[in-house]
């Protein structure tokens, strides 16, 4: 544990976090374990990275906020001085909170298939996720319109996203954070962030559109902005220009 966080950790270097997000707020097993840690392996030839979790039992009422605090004292404790986020989906939510409300702790930002608030699209799907789970429903099917814009993609892959549910019936760990990220805006506040900010966008991401993408790159001063055209939300973290893009960006100077 990490600071009571749970986390996994790999490479050698100075340290780099890792915040993604996944339904339990635990480490990652199975194929997402295998995936996660096949997606970061690139990475540690450089730095420590340390994929870190938020705690699980977290109250309903959870903000963004809230959850930035728990990561900014675990880095506080943990680490002297800054350090490197590389931060995806609502994973980047989190980071953009983190790099707003505690500047100090993070140096180099690195963001992936997120912004600065949902977009639509990705907005109506986690309220159907958390709807259903409220309900005691399996949630995924409900994310399936952020997949894919094909209807007879989504009607299968709702069948897919029910089947990966396996049954497990509670999901109050994800329905807090999700809501949170629901409740977040930050266009308001971008420019309170201080850390050197790279945002990698896939071109047709239904979850945070590309102009939302740009937002969030305007508000942040200096920040970048590279784009993978017709690359998904998903297809954005697969790509194989993303390692060497963060990469480049993390270690420059």
């Amino acid at each position: 544990m990490l600071n009571d966080l749970p986390y996994l950790s790999a490479g050698e270097g100075p340290p780099l976090i890792v915040l993604i997000y996944t339904p339990q707020a635990a480490n990652p097993t199975g194929m997402t374990r295998w995936s996660t840690m096949r997606m970061v392996r690139p990475f540690t030839r450089d730095f420590t990275v340390y994929v870190v979790n938020r705690p699980p039992g977290l109250p309903s009422t959870t903000t963004m906020a809230d959850l930035a605090a728990i990561f900014a004292q675990a880095i506080r404790t943990t680490f002297d001085g800054p350090v490197n986020v590389l931060a995806l989906s609502t994973g980047g939510s989190i980071a953009l909170q983190l790099a707003a409300d505690h500047p100090g702790l993070v140096d180099r930002l690195v963001l992936a298939g997120t912004a600065c608030t949902l977009g639509p699209a990705g907005r109506r799907a986690q309220r159907g996720y958390i709807e259903r789970a409220r309900q005691g429903r399996r949630p995924s099917p409900a994310l399936a319109e952020i997949v894919t814009e094909s209807a007879p993609g989504r009607f299968l892959l709702r069948g897919l996203l029910w089947l990966s549910d396996g049954g497990r019936a509670d999901h109050a760990d994800a329905v807090t954070v999700l809501n949170a990220e629901d409740g977040l805006d930050l266009r308001g506040r971008l420019h309170e962030i201080k850390a050197a900010t790279l945002l990698i966008q896939g071109g047709d991401d239904l979850v945070y559109p590309l102009d939302l993408a740009r937002q969030t790159v305007d508000g942040i001063p200096d920040a970048q902005l590279v784009v993978y055209p017709g690359r998904s939300h998903s297809g954005t973290f697969t790509d194989e220009r993303f390692a060497p893009d963060a990469l480049a960006f993390l270690t420059d100077g």
